[in-house]
């Protein structure tokens, strides 16, 4: 049996066969379309730079409100801050250690965004006990965020060359994580290089090899000259852009190969039958039957593209239902980099296949000539062996994704601090220091901030001195309306124990305070704006799913004409999802294989939820349309199973393959969130091809039997209906 059923004419040409016969008869200026867009937003983006922004604020959490009335009543307190931390053997306050420091300090002092700084000889509490380390604190004018990366290495370069004779300067902050952080480069090119060697193995062509990749890059250049340029109109956060290029390579790469792969399959169904491809058009520039397969590809696996990509954009747009002011920008972005990567497969593609179309089908020929068997055969096999014991193909299945899943039950959000970073990292050793040198809650202090009242600092900072958890506190002197309470928990900044300090802070200690003075107490601080995030995201991740799960059902019902379909597809990819939670929160949160242990960011399991979604619907939609264009021609439940089975095994395991090793990939990445992100992704990718789409799914399938394309009549009436196959004639 061929790859594919043999071409029918069609009733009526489609869009999408028409976009492909128009890109086919004008493949150079398609090409050079792409070629000018890619160049023009190229270097229109690197004409005007980016302005990507981190916007973490929640309106209406206590951290977000102490904030704002420090940004009101005393902005210079508003900034983010910057500890310059010192080191001396021979003690930091001996006069030669601290005539360095403190001409160090002067020139600091004058540099751009610097509004104030502390000395440690100026005040209390700044020099350790022993006497060799001290910290001063830089005030900048604004959120880490908001202060250009040059200006922030400017005052790591100047803090650090007074270094010499004895004295060690080390400097820790956001700002310097920010400044710090690896621009990366290495992983996206080890990706591109393994998704060449596989594709080179599944098609025995470089040159057909190339084909997704090219599409993948044209894809992704283009999206991030977009965003760039977008940047400067909306906000978009800096992790953006190596999350483009990690949703792009693998997306790219797996709808060029779908609608590739099906043009393959109809060249090779065309020498079965006789011909370059089997059909008797006139003569055409690109060979007689290449051009209509790459009809007839547009026309089926397009249109599964299309629909896929779909679902995909669905899944991240959602996440404009949480509200997250960081995560909307990444949405829409990843979003725009989904459809350009869709639009690139439609358009760029079969110009490309109409170029290097007789090269393509002499390789074709080729294979199929040493090809042994009908090719899909051994998929065949595999379908029937799991249809003759689909209960225990199922259970066991299901069971091992819900085991691996269990460890996300107990997830812990937050965010990565300096003692996450590496140890060879200036913030990491500033981390360090101050933990040795004051305890480890001088690396994550809480902020309370005292409004209407700022007289009662003084009392609430004894008060807060004899709280069980608390290490010291600091009130500094009142700034107009407001004053400040530093507290110092005895506690590192990711221990459990801090984040139940700030509960019983905000619960328990400061509620009586408040009704005894009349001021009003708002417990800040990053540990604070942590907890803030994580119980948001907590909040809204319900109706996140609600809206994700509920459109994506929605579009597969329309498609498939089935009610149970959209289920089962629900169920199976949030087992996908869950199980790779779970391998995060082993890996990452307990430390599994050595890895410095620490809570889960809070916006990646939304993120990687949204993604991983999206893209088991593509191998979802892929699948079930060859078994519903089998269904629909065959009336056989089991037969339409295998076949589909056998004609997009090999297919979506190499696409799966792929997506696994470019994700994978950014696990040498050193940030420590991309690790995540590509770790989760990968292992997802990974169950839900090995898994769900070679075992739970056919057994499924087989168990429904011709239940699975059922679809009550009233539901019939009333849905839409959105076709995938290509209309054939009665």
């Amino acid at each position: 049996m061929s790859v594919s059923a043999p071409s029918r004419p069609t009733t009526h040409t489609s869009r999408l066969a028409r976009l492909a016969g128009w890109a086919q008869r004008h493949r150079w200026w398609a090409l050079a379309l792409w070629v000018l867009v890619l160049a023009a937003l190229t270097v229109a983006s690197q004409a005007v730079g980016s302005t990507y922004h981190n916007d973490f604020s929640l309106p209406g959490t206590e951290s977000q409100r102490a904030v704002d009335a420090l940004r009101q009543h005393a902005p210079v307190r508003a900034g983010d801050t910057v500890q310059i931390v010192v080191q001396d053997p021979g003690g930091v306050s001996a006069p030669a250690a601290r005539e360095r420091v403190e001409a160090m300090l002067d020139e600091v002092r004058t540099l751009p965004h610097v509004a104030d700084v502390q000395s440690p000889f100026a005040g209390q509490g700044a020099v350790a006990a022993d006497g060799t380390i001290a910290y001063a604190t830089v005030t900048l004018d604004g959120q880490a965020q908001d202060v250009p990366t040059d200006d922030v290495r400017t005052i790591i370069d100047t803090a650090q060359a007074a270094e010499g004779g004895g004295l060690r300067v080390e400097l820790g902050g956001d700002a310097v994580r920010g400044a710090e952080e690896s621009e990366g480069g290495a992983a996206e090119g080890i990706g591109l290089l393994a998704a060449l060697v596989i594709l080179v193995l599944l098609f025995g062509s470089l040159l057909a090899a190339s084909l997704p990749i090219v599409i993948a890059v044209f894809a992704v250049g283009s999206s991030i000259g977009l965003v760039v340029l977008a940047s400067h109109l909306a906000t978009i956060a800096e992790f953006t852009p190596p999350l483009m290029i990690l949703v792009g390579l693998g997306v790219g790469i797996d709808y060029a190969l779908l609608v590739f792969s099906r043009y393959r399959a109809e060249l090779i169904a065309g020498l079965e039958r006789g011909g370059p491809a089997g059909d008797a058009e006139g003569s055409d520039p690109a060979g007689v039957g290449r051009s209509a397969a790459a009809r007839i590809a547009l026309d089926t696996a397009g249109r599964t593209v299309f629909f896929a990509g779909c679902t995909v954009i669905i899944a991240l747009m959602g996440l404009v239902a949480l509200g997250l002011g960081s995560l909307q920008g990444v949405a829409v972005a990843l979003a725009v980099t989904v459809l350009v990567t869709m639009v690139s497969s439609l358009t760029l593609l079969p110009a490309l296949l109409a170029i290097f179309g007789r090269r393509i089908e002499r390789g074709v020929r080729r294979r199929a000539g040493r090809a042994r068997g009908p090719e899909g055969d051994r998929w065949r096999r595999w379908a029937a062996a799991v249809q003759r014991r689909p209960w225990a193909a199922a259970l066991v299945s299901v069971a091992a994704l819900l085991a691996i899943t269990a460890p996300a039950f107990g997830i812990r959000f937050g965010f990565a601090d300096a003692g996450n970073d590496a140890p060879s990292t200036t913030s990491r050793q500033a981390y360090d220091l101050l933990a040795e040198g004051f305890g480890p809650g001088f690396n994550g202090p809480l902020v309370v901030v005292v409004e209407g009242n700022p007289g009662a600092a003084a009392p609430a900072a004894g008060t807060l001195d004899d709280v069980p958890g608390v290490a010291a506190t600091v009130a500094p002197p009142p700034s107009g309306d407001v004053a400040t309470i530093i507290v110092f928990p005895s506690s590192a900044p990711q221990d459990a124990e801090t984040h139940d300090l700030v509960q019983r802070l905000r619960e328990e200690v400061l509620p009586p305070l408040s009704r005894d003075t009349g001021a009003t107490f708002l417990v800040g601080g990053s540990v604070a704006a942590a907890e803030d995030f994580a119980d948001a995201v907590a909040g809204r991740l319900p109706l996140f799913v609600a809206v994700v799960v509920g459109l994506s059902a929605l579009l597969l019902m329309a498609v498939f004409r089935s009610l149970l379909i959209p289920v089962k597809a629900a169920v199976l990819n949030l087992l996908s999802v869950g199980a790779s939670l779970g391998v995060i929160t082993l890996v990452f949160q307990h430390g599994l294989f050595g890895v410095q242990p620490g809570p889960i960011e809070s916006y990646v399991p939304v993120m990687i939820f949204a993604i991983v979604f999206g893209l088991s619907m593509d191998y979802e939609v892929f699948l079930l349309s060859r078994m519903h264009e089998e269904w629909e021609r065959h009336r056989d439940a089991p037969a339409a199973v295998r076949e589909g089975l056998a004609t997009t095994g090999r297919v979506v395991t190499a696409a799966a393959a792929i997506m696994v090793v470019v994700f994978g990939a950014f696990l040498l990445s050193p940030d420590r969130m991309l690790q995540q992100f590509g770790l989760g992704l990968a292992v997802a990718v990974l169950l839900d091809a090995v898994v769900i789409r070679c075992l739970v799914l056919p057994a499924v399938m087989e168990l429904l039997g011709a239940r699975a394309w059922w679809l009550p009549r009233p539901i019939a009436r009333v849905l839409p209906r959105l076709a995938i196959e290509r209309p054939t004639s009665d």
